[in-house]
């Protein structure tokens, strides 16, 4: 078996012409000076190009381009179109010369077109065909081309792939925000209110009168230090144990105007988390006066949610919060829940919430917002996980 190859075989697409030619009858006329006189007879006209035969004293350059009239009959009408053509072929002995078309117009490409495919099929061309096909457009427009960022500078890549970033990024932000907003309203209860509570020792108003605070800037009181002064009309005091004698107009009028003054002291070492009632301010008797806190109480949260995450908010149940004023959330556990009024039917529930870590009982009376989280988590799937024997 001859396995050499033939290496002057051609393929056909290599060989094949590019137009068809035909025979037309048709005239050209060359224009210019040099070659004014010079008019031949078309041999064969293609859509790319034509040849014909010129005299041997006349003579054409190879790769030189000329202008002329090429002119057809049709319907003892003539059809004349302005062309340029370059030579492409030029034999010597037959006087035969190629030519091909440069920078014909959309009609003139339209008007060969026509003529040739009329010529192929047999149709007979008049110029009404002519016209209409001059009249209408032959040409589509051309296919956009897909942008593949070949043709685009470095500059110009890098912005696009910029924008095409920040859109991913926006659509990645409000895809996560929305996601966020969902679980937040499916699996997660928020409390109404809530606060740091510390169990406290009220200090109450003796008898009615003004109150003046004697405590210190830290609000730090120890055991029997003063926390205020208070003054009282000496009448009140003297109430019930005046005879007769002392009940005159002019004593009473006496008693009135003397004003008798006590101290408030703090029966333990305490911080004043408040004082509800400002110096200089009447108060009546029983009325609390400040609110101390033992130093070495533990704090809790006490929160406040609707009746209706009666399930969500059990004791046992593990919760967040986060205390004014700090940037990190804490962890805590339910300890009881009970109404908000025992003696009513209410709406809401009241939750103590013991901390995972100590609060400080500085913190006293800080607001909180405190939210049961019941979505899944990575623990929750792992125990479906193990428990589907995964």
């Amino acid at each position: 078996m001859n396995s050499q190859v033939n290496a002057n075989v051609v393929h056909e697409s290599e060989a094949q012409r590019q137009h068809a030619r035909v025979k037309i009858p048709a005239k050209l006329r060359f224009f210019g000076s040099e070659n004014q006189p010079l008019e031949v007879r078309v041999h064969d006209l293609s859509a790319g190009g034509l040849s014909f035969n010129v005299p041997p004293q006349q003579a054409l350059k190879l790769g030189e381009v000329y202008k002329g009239r090429l002119q057809f009959v049709i319907d003892n009408l003539g059809l004349a179109m302005d062309v340029e053509l370059q030579v492409r072929s030029h034999d010597r002995q037959s006087g035969r010369v190629g030519c091909q078309f440069q920078n014909l117009e959309q009609q003139d490409i339209a008007t060969l077109r026509h003529l040739i495919t009329s010529h192929l099929s047999g149709d007979i061309v008049n110029m009404g065909d002519v016209l209409a096909t001059l009249q209408r457009d032959n040409f589509t427009k051309a296919r956009k081309k897909k942008s593949d960022g070949s043709g685009m500078s470095a500059f110009g890549r890098l912005r696009a792939v910029t924008f095409s970033l920040g859109i991913f990024v926006v659509g990645l932000a409000a895809f996560g925000f929305v996601l966020k907003s969902v679980y937040g309203l499916y699996f997660v209860s928020h409390a109404q209110a809530g606060l740091v509570s510390v169990p406290g020792i009220s200090i109450t108003m003796p008898r009615d009168g003004t109150v003046q605070s004697l405590i210190k800037e830290d609000g730090v009181a120890a055991k029997g230090a003063p926390l205020a002064t208070f003054s009282t009309s000496m009448l009140d005091v003297l109430k019930g144990h005046l005879d007769e004698e002392q009940l005159a107009p002019a004593k009473v009028e006496e008693l009135f105007g003397k004003q008798m003054i006590g101290t408030l002291t703090s029966p333990c070492d305490c911080t004043v988390a408040q004082q509800l009632v400002a110096n200089g301010q009447y108060a009546s008797k029983g009325d609390v006066i400040f609110q101390l806190v033992p130093k070495g109480s533990l704090a809790n949260v006490e929160a406040r949610f609707s009746y209706r995450q009666f399930g969500d908010v059990r004791p046992g149940t593990r919760v967040n919060f986060q205390i004014a004023g700090e940037d990190h959330v804490r962890q805590g556990k339910i300890v009881s829940s009970s109404s908000l009024k025992s003696t009513d039917l209410s709406s809401d529930i009241r939750v103590l919430i013991k901390p995972d870590e100590s609060l400080d009982s500085t913190l006293a009376g800080r607001p909180v917002e405190v939210n049961s989280d019941r979505g899944p988590s990575m623990n929750w799937l792992i125990d479906k996980a193990m428990a589907a024997g995964l």
